[in-house]
Order: structure tokens, then C-alpha cells, then sequence
């Protein structure tokens, strides 16, 4: 059975030509497995955009690390992600692919369960984050690798 909502609102529309495509690569140095905060060097770049309204989109460029949004006031959900991630994709499965170690093919599975692109509305130059949320790099594979995450904001600035 589907129910109705008791209350629902929705702020004015605001329309706007895009005008701006601004563009960066993030080089990342991670540490190994685990997550990285992105979300103070999207907010740089969304000011050094000067961002006004509209979307930044990350792509993460490899097979192995994805990007996600998730809670960033308790470390535990980010432990308790982790450890989710290692039932559905443990290194003891019995891969085939194996070729840059036993972490090699857990960690494309894991990157295909979470994302390789993100999308973000700025609105009056801000990321439309919710209070808890953060962008996270999350590294897949046991060493450090160098990420790279093409940073593009589409929208009006100035």
C-alpha cells in the first residue's frame, strides 16, 4: 500500500542559462584502503569557480576507488562501510582475476557497488550538502595509490 505524505513543500523555481563550464583534475595521494574527505577541496573549487548556480560533477578516473556521499559527524559509519563492503567483496572469494594481488578484483567489485560520478547542485555558490553529508574518496586496494577526479562545474558564474 502506498501512502500519501502529511506535508510536502517546495521552494520557488529559479531558472538560469548556463553559461560557465569551468574544469579541474584533483590528484589525490591515498593511503591505502579507507576514505578520503573530499568536500573542502570541491567547495575551493566551487569558489574558485565562482560558482553561482548550478552542478559540479566528480568522475573518478580508475576501476578500483569510487566516490560517494555518506555521514561525516561519526567515524563508525565509515568503519561500519567498510567492513560492509569487505562481506560483499572479500579478498577470499575465489577470484580468477588476480593480478595485482588478492585485494585486485574485491576491489573492482567494490567500485561497481558504489560510483565512479557524482553530482552536486550549487546553489547561490554553495554545495547543496546536507548538514551530515561529505564527499569521500574511497580507496579500494590495500597500498596507497594516486587518484585522479576530473572536477567540472556547469552553471552561471561570476
Amino acid at each position: 500500500m502506498m501512502t500519501s505524505p502529511k506535508s510536502l513543500s517546495r521552494s520557488s523555481s529559479s531558472t538560469v542559462s548556463a553559461t560557465t563550464i569551468v574544469s579541474s583534475l584533483l590528484t589525490v595521494q591515498t593511503s591505502g584502503r579507507g576514505f578520503t574527505d573530499l568536500t573542502a577541496e570541491i567547495a575551493q573549487f566551487v569558489k574558485d569557480a565562482s560558482a553561482k548556480e548550478g552542478a559540479v560533477t566528480l568522475f573518478i578516473r580508475h576501476t578500483s576507488a569510487s566516490l560517494t556521499i555518506q555521514e561525516n559527524a561519526d567515524p563508525t559509519v565509515l568503519e561500519d562501510l567498510t567492513t560492509a563492503l569487505d562481506r560483499l567483496a572479500p579478498e577470499d572469494a575465489g577470484w580468477r582475476h588476480d593480478t595485482e594481488g588478492p585485494d585486485d578484483m574485491p576491489a573492482h567489485v567494490k567500485t561497481m557497488l558504489t560510483a565512479t560520478s557524482l553530482h552536486i547542485p550549487v546553489l547561490k555558490s554553495e554545495l547543496m550538502l546536507g548538514t551530515w553529508q561529505a564527499v569521500y574518496l574511497i580507496e579500494h586496494r590495500a597500498r596507497p595509490h594516486r587518484r585522479q577526479i576530473v572536477l567540472q562545474f556547469a552553471g552561471v558564474a561570476g
